[in-house]
């Protein structure tokens, strides 16, 4: 997954959120765990280029399949995109939305659960928008390998709630995963005792990602 005063919506603020993606790497291939001790601010990460648009609109691609409207929150269980998460990921989620609130932060979701075929959708137009399967792996993952498709993953947005995530996610077990994606949040109870695991680089140095 993307990152704005409360006012305005995550569409407008962020960057699209894209999903992770990894071209296949060897058997005996020990995957790369690059981190640094904090997570980059969301103000000093720039947006990917070209980025490939978030909501689907062509064919059959709906509400039906994880597109998410403008305005979309944790507690909006009437979506798919909302309704289909992990339940521990979902309730990690509200219960952290209900304390940012406090602090007049707003979590907007920006991508939740996404259907095979939205995820594939999503993989063709960043490849031809980033020119090549390598490049659009560091953003879209395969519909096999996608943490949306699977319900594990949620992008958030917009900055503020970024930046109050950065401070207080792992209170919740919320961590960031890719160090280029700010946006994207998944579960991880642990990170409760012990922190937030190290991030990966970028998806495609994530062993899940692989096919």
């Amino acid at each position: 997954m993307l990152d704005g005063p409360p006012t305005e919506t995550a569409l407008t603020l962020l960057p699209s959120p894209q999903p992770a993606a990894a071209t296949a790497v060897p058997a005996t291939a020990t995957p790369q765990l690059e981190a640094t001790s904090e997570p980059t601010p969301p103000s000093e990460i720039p947006a990917p280029p070209n980025d490939p648009p978030q909501f689907a609109q062509d064919g059959e691609i709906g509400i039906a399949d994880g597109v998410v409207p403008e305005g979309t929150t944790v507690f909006d269980s009437d979506l798919p995109a909302i309704a289909n998460l992990d339940p521990a990921l979902l309730h990690a989620l509200r219960q952290a939305a209900n304390d940012a609130a406090e602090n007049d932060v707003v979590f907007y979701v920006t991508s939740g659960w996404r259907s095979p075929a939205y995820q594939n959708q999503l993989l063709q137009e960043a490849i031809i928008n980033y020119g090549s399967e390598a490049e659009a792996a560091r953003w879209v993952a395969s519909p096999a390998t996608s943490t949306h498709v699977a319900g594990l993953a949620v992008d958030i947005g917009p900055y503020k709630a970024l930046d109050w995530l950065i401070q207080h996610g792992d209170n919740f077990g919320l961590c960031q995963i890719y160090g280029n994606e700010v946006w994207h949040y998944e579960y991880r109870p642990e990170a409760i005792e012990s922190g937030c695991p190290e991030m990966y680089l970028d998806p495609t140095h994530d062993p899940r990602m692989q096919p």
